[in-house]
């Protein structure tokens, strides 16, 4: 099929973008990479009247850090996120998830802030951002607004943006240098959105658990918080820490359903057995260190 006609926009600032929105009056849609958003146009499943194209707008794009702070432009390329030298050294989590995203040549085209926008429950970039504490930068004619991760999914596809916004960066707060990443997911092929998988860090000080940020994803309608697992996980000595025990509470805060590809009942086994063996590989990690 063919998409239904829509009117065409390529601003080259964020103003312009801002203003194509408002006065496209929710009759808008943004296209950032279109890994996802050109199949639904042509199966006129989105059939917006116009398109604002970001990708002339250079100011959504980069990787910048300061002392408090990570800060990912929307429209960074997620080959961009995997190559860099940086966020490989200061948030590994974030690169492990982002590299088993589709494939190398959709990486080269899919964008940080169109699939952290998107939200599908079984990707890995929303649920790396839910896990690591990321907030958004939001612009409209309107102004400008600061929304966390964790106040951003709804439900399944459903987000805090309103129709006139747009995404203007991604931001990530410091770990310390020495935490430990944890990603696993299992997926029927590589590139497949996953069936079940998790994504976080976690930091220690004198041998605890200082800090932890946890989240699933394939687990529910759309990423999900581990949040009795992390508050758990909160100063306790790594030696006490009991892999298959904090497994439990994290599937507490999974809300899986069957559908074609994978049973609720599976999700739940698999889950329990992917966080078990991620947690004991980061603490033996830290261990050997």
């Amino acid at each position: 099929m063919k998409p239904a006609p829509f009117d065409y926009v390529r601003p080259r600032t964020i103003e312009e973008a801002c203003v194509a929105l408002a006065e496209a009056g929710g009759g808008a849609t943004v296209i950032a990479g279109g890994q996802t958003l050109m199949p639904l146009l042509n199966l006129r499943m989105a059939q917006p009247f116009v398109l604002v194209d970001l990708g002339g707008i250079e100011a959504l794009r980069g990787i910048s850090h300061d002392d408090g702070a990570i800060r990912i432009g929307p429209m960074t390329r997620q080959n961009e996120v995997v190559n860099s030298t940086e966020l490989q050294r200061v948030l590994p989590a974030l690169v492990a998830a982002v590299r088993h995203v589709g494939h190398y040549q959709t990486r080269n085209r899919g964008t940080m802030g169109g699939s952290i926008a998107f939200g599908e429950p079984a990707a890995e970039s929303p649920a790396a951002a839910l896990a690591l504490g990321a907030t958004l930068q939001l612009h409209s004619v309107r102004g400008a607004r600061t929304v966390a991760l964790e106040e951003f999914y709804f439900g399944p596809y459903a987000t805090a943006i309103e129709p006139d916004e747009l995404i203007t960066a991604i931001d990530f707060p410091r770990w310390p240098a020495d935490h430990l990443p944890l990603f696993r997911e299992v997926a029927r092929r590589p590139g497949d959105f996953a069936l079940v998988g998790l994504v976080g860090a976690l930091s220690l000080e004198d041998g605890k658990i200082a800090r932890a940020g946890l989240a699933w994803f394939g687990m529910g309608a759309t990423p999900l918080r581990m949040r009795q697992a992390e508050a758990e996980l909160l100063g306790r000595d790594v030696t006490s820490i009991l892999p298959d025990a904090l497994a439990e509470l994290a599937l507490a805060d999974a809300d899986p359903f069957d559908d074609k590809a994978a049973s609720a009942a599976y999700r739940r086994s698999v889950g329990r057995r992917l966080f078990a063996a991620s947690l004991r590989e980061a603490l033996d990690m830290r261990a050997a260190a």
